[in-house]
């Protein structure tokens, strides 16, 4: 395409034309140090620098620009229609480039390479011959990101009805304090506990969802923590192989070769976007406008009939002044700030016991019983985010279940459940 900067007189680049520009320049210098403070032999002291420029892959979304005109035709049956069909309805329409286009996927023409700036420095003290502390900062500045628009509506010519633009206008920033305290198996104890301050802010968090035009919005007003903004988290983990009987036989029989382990995981609430949910300007999308917050009003009630024991107040919100049609006259987002909610954090401890059976010098065969969230504690997911929900501001799942991919059995959040297993090894 070409001329995105009037969209009253975009057109379709030549035939030929690349999506984007190559771009050859893309220098990514990395560099570290390490300098070894103090030597003394159990209090060793070691601090530790780095910095580097880092490149993605500018592809993004733009692939599916082979999803859109000329590649694609739809061809729709009449209501009614019967089965098996006749020739005549199963003729494909010819793939043209004849306007109307209905969906046009593309980018700027000197899209870059996104990138991102990171940098750390670590100070390393021993503890004695076994244990280990660390205290980080780890900062990070993404630039150029991928960020894809949605541009549709009355704003166009009337060639076009949906463009997919891919743009360079997302950038993201990153800093965190990461404590961490290691024990190296000895006596019979292994311990690992980490702890993480962190801020994620940006303006887009993923170059694969769509965002609202610029040409309408500032990107900047998007602004805000990232969707996988965690403030705190924490994890420990503790291996204790438990003493074997020395004198008597039987005890040795029955209790040696015993080990426990324990996980403990959490995290703090995770960001809630609120959405107006109703149809506005396409160019908003069904769901993109955040509406206005209304001054004085609680965003949080206590609510002991749902899940969590708190929900997100409807009334805190006003939709009002959000255009609901292609006819509004001024085409905004809300007041309301993105991602400026947080939902529900999560803890779970995780045990297992475990026992060693040595078979011959090359075999063994290890017995273990695991258990998954050793309380029960319930983990809530997000709230329903759409204020036209009749469910909106609850939580309507579970943690484990609301992760999605794995079983929730298995994920952070699910239910207390217990697994059993052997494993040979040889």
């Amino acid at each position: 395409m070409t001329g995105l900067d009037n969209l009253q007189t975009l057109t379709l680049a030549p035939r030929g034309t690349e999506l984007y520009a190559t771009t050859y320049n893309n220098f990514a210098p990395r560099i570290g140090i390490s300098y070894q403070l103090f030597q003394r032999p159990g209090r060793e002291t070691v601090i530790r620098g780095g910095f580097g420029i880092f490149y993605d892959l500018g592809y993004g979304a733009i692939a599916q620009a082979f999803t859109g005109i000329p590649y694609t035709r739809t061809l729709t049956l009449p209501a009614g229609t019967a089965f098996p069909l006749s020739p005549a309805l199963t003729v494909r329409p010819p793939l043209t480039f004849a306007p109307p286009y209905a969906l046009v996927r593309g980018s700027e023409p000197d899209l870059k390479l996104p990138r991102t700036y990171q940098w750390n420095v670590a100070l390393d003290q021993s503890l004695g011959a076994s244990q280990k502390f660390s205290a980080s900062y780890i900062g990070a500045a993404g630039r150029d990101l991928l960020r894809q628009e949605l541009i549709t509506g009355s704003i166009l010519n009337p060639a076009f009805t949906q463009l997919n633009i891919t743009r360079n206008n997302a950038r993201s920033d990153y800093h965190a304090l990461q404590l961490q305290y290691v024990r190296r198996l000895s006596r019979g104890l292994q311990a690992l506990a980490s702890y993480t301050w962190s801020k994620s802010l940006d303006n887009s968090s993923g170059d694969s969802l769509l965002a609202v035009a610029s040409e309408l919005i500032d990107p900047e007003v998007d602004r805000g923590p990232s969707d996988f903004d965690v403030r705190h988290s924490y994890s420990a983990a503790v291996t204790y192989n438990l003493p074997t009987p020395s004198k008597s036989s039987l005890g040795k029989a029955i209790l040696g070769n015993w080990s426990i382990d324990m996980i403990v995981r959490g995290r703090s609430a995770l960001p809630v976007n609120v959405v107006a949910g109703f149809p506005t300007p396409r160019v908003l999308g069904a769901t993109g406008a955040r509406p206005d917050l209304v001054p004085g009003v609680p965003i949080y009630l206590d609510d002991p009939l749902v899940a969590g024991g708190r929900r997100i107040n409807r009334a805190a919100f006003s939709t009002a002044s959000i255009p609901k049609d292609a006819g509004g006259t001024h085409l905004r987002q809300g007041t309301l700030g993105r991602n400026a909610q947080r939902g529900f954090s999560a803890f779970q401890p995780d045990l297992s016991l475990r026992r060693q059976f040595g078979l011959t010098e090359r075999i063994s065969l290890q017995f273990k019983a695991e258990l998954f969230n050793i309380f029960n504690h319930p983990n809530f997911a997000n709230p329903v985010i759409t204020l036209s929900s009749g469910t909106f501001g609850q939580s309507t799942q579970m943690l484990g279940r609301g992760l999605g991919g794995l079983s929730p059995l298995y994920q952070l959040g699910g239910p207390r459940s217990t697994q059993f297993a052997l494993r040979l090894s040889f």
